[in-house]
């Protein structure tokens, strides 16, 4: 549930904190007093985009803040973890918005994305904005309902998968097509390039080995005589420095009978002696395997060539002529074999149709199951709230198809349309009047009548909704009366089960609350602020009566709260 929200400089907002409870959270007041305005700041907290206009005068940043609880959300920790971020039961959430036009996203004080902000919000808030049931009206949405309610997103998923395996290899068949002449008139140049390539035969590693050996053969006289020069005065010449050490030994050797502190020097004289003695032995070793090889040296030479003229034609470095040789070959060899090539592709083609379709027919019967279980429970939610005489159907229909289009999958060896979703086009139909056809909602309903159609959805889609806060602006637009109890009755039935948030601007919904806000707007000197208080039961009372007979209460709207108050509580 979503335990507070903080939002600061954020439209005519300055500072306010609300302490929202489990149930039914109502917020009321007056019309332009900033109600949707805490609607728009959760969007903003969900992951929707944003505008420096949010961001109220003479502050430098908008800040909304807020707390939800996560124990038990198993799948906000998997998301959290996958991130690496600290999952703790209090998940806190925050977006900062400058006049600078930066947007910074926290999670658990973690900078984070905007699309992670959004992954985390889906998985907690269903916010139904104002406007939203409009949605109802494009035929598009209807279908995403209809699976909501089905439990669909594994199986989706599982044709999904398969579906994009489908339309790359489509894809790759297409680019293939488009190639082929490009391919095939360059078939020549890339076999010559690769001759040309394959008679060097580079090595990835060897240039610097054989330009350190290179080196040394061109300069092996010199080499030679400093290796000669280095070993006489070391060791040959008669006074060699291992002669004179030697002598010196000698002589400290003599001093250390007169007196033992001389030990440690002639111990430090054999260890000098010992280091020249290598010295000596390796130049020795050294100039001895030194060989004038005028030849080698030309080989080297013309190999080192052979590989810099690659360089220049193919790259600069032998890397990127063994990598352009490696991508020539494969062009070469798809020139080479294209028609199998091509065919062994339209084979998984036709095998991944198969697949597609497999899973789509699944959807498909899964789609027409809960098409019939939605339209008993929607019809059922109607007639509570008025609609008595109510049809409300599911159309869920497929097309076949002629195969010109690429996008089709194959069920029991027949061609169907498909789409991202499978094969099927869903489309409610309604009729709310007694002996009238059902007609395509989006054709028929009337505002109020949308809203309650949307709520009847909700209503069927919550009892196993995967998300526990549910955040309605305004549902119940155009209802009033005996109407509006009923809908106050339901939101209190959804609240049993979902921490729900909703404003309203009717008493029978407002007495129905668990919790109820009132939000307000004061002049502060030059400047409208707006702020918002949790109503205690006295003001509660007094507030419901004003929705019921306006500023000016009397004791008949303070009787009329008390009885919608009571009955909420029975």
């Amino acid at each position: 549930m979503l335990k507070s929200l903080l939002i600061k400089d954020y439209a005519l907002i300055e500072n306010i904190e609300i302490e929202f409870g489990s149930g039914l959270n109502i917020i009321t007041g007056e019309t332009g007093a900033g109600k949707s305005i805490l609607i728009d700041a959760m969007g903003l907290l969900l992951g929707e985009r944003a505008s420096t206009e949010v961001v109220r005068k003479g502050a430098e940043k908008s800040v909304v803040e807020g707390v939800f609880l996560v124990q038990n959300n198993k799948k906000v920790k998997a998301v959290l973890d996958a991130n690496e971020i600290e999952f703790f039961p209090e998940m806190i959430v925050r977006r900062e918005v400058s006049l600078k036009g930066t947007n910074r996203c926290f999670l658990n004080d973690t900078p984070v994305t905007l699309n992670l902000i959004k992954e985390v919000g889906d998985l907690l808030v269903d916010l139904h904005g104002q406007h939203e049931h409009q949605s109802l009206l494009r035929t598009e949405t209807h279908i995403d309902f209809l699976d909501e309610f089905a439990h669909l997103h594994d199986e989706l998923e599982k044709f999904n998968s398969a579906y994009s395996v489908m339309n790359s290899l489509i894809k790759e068949v297409s680019e293939l097509r488009e190639k082929e002449n490009q391919i095939k008139e360059k078939k020549d140049l890339y076999e010559f390039r690769i001759k040309e390539i394959d008679s060097v035969t580079p090595q990835l590693d060897e240039e610097e080995k054989l330009e350190d050996e290179l080196k040394i053969l061109e300069n092996s006289e010199k080499i030679l005589s400093l290796t000669n020069e280095v070993y006489n005065i070391l060791y040959e010449n008669e006074d060699s420095i291992n002669g004179k050490v030697s002598k010196v030994k000698n002589k400290l050797h003599e001093l250390e009978r007169l007196d033992k502190t001389f030990s440690e020097k002639v111990n430090e004289a054999e260890s000098v002696l010992a280091i020249l003695d290598d010295i000596s032995l390796f130049v020795r070793n050294y100039k001895d395997r030194i060989d004038l090889e005028p030849a080698r040296v030309d080989e080297l030479r013309e190999r080192l060539g052979a590989l810099n003229l690659l360089k220049k034609k193919y790259g600069g470095s032998l890397k990127a002529v063994l990598e352009h040789r490696g991508k020539i070959g494969k062009e070469f060899e798809l020139a080479e074999n294209f028609s199998e090539k091509i065919s062994e592709l339209e084979k998984k083609i036709v095998k991944s149709r198969e697949e597609s379709g497999t899973f789509a027919k699944k959807l498909s019967r899964e789609r027409i199951s809960a098409s019939k279980k939605i339209k008993k429970e929607v019809e059922q939610s109607l007639s509570y709230l008025g609609i008595s005489d109510s049809i409300f159907e599911v159309k869920v229909t497929n097309e076949k198809s002629a195969g010109a289009n690429d996008h089709y999958v194959v069920i029991d060896n027949a061609k169907y349309k498909s789409n991202g979703k499978g094969i099927d086009d869903v489309e409610f139909f309604v009729s709310t009047n007694a002996g009238e056809d059902p007609k395509p909602l989006v054709k028929v309903a009337s505002g109020g009548e949308v809203s309650r159609i949307m709520l009847a959805l909700k209503s069927s889609l919550a009892k196993s909704d995967r998300l526990p806060i549910l955040i309605f602006d305004e549902i119940d637009t155009g209802v009033s009366g005996r109407i509006a109890q009923k809908v106050g009755e339901v939101l209190k039935s959804l609240a049993s089960i979902h921490q729900i948030i909703t404003i309203t601007h009717l008493p029978q919904i407002a007495g129905q609350s668990d919790f109820h806000f009132m939000v307000e707007k004061k002049k502060i000197g030059e400047r409208v602020v707006s702020s918002i208080r949790m109503l205690e039961s006295e003001e509660r009372l007094h507030e419901i009566a004003k929705l019921i007979s306006g500023e000016k209460v009397s004791e008949a709207a303070l009787k009329g709260a008390r009885e919608l108050i009571n009955y909420s509580k029975n």
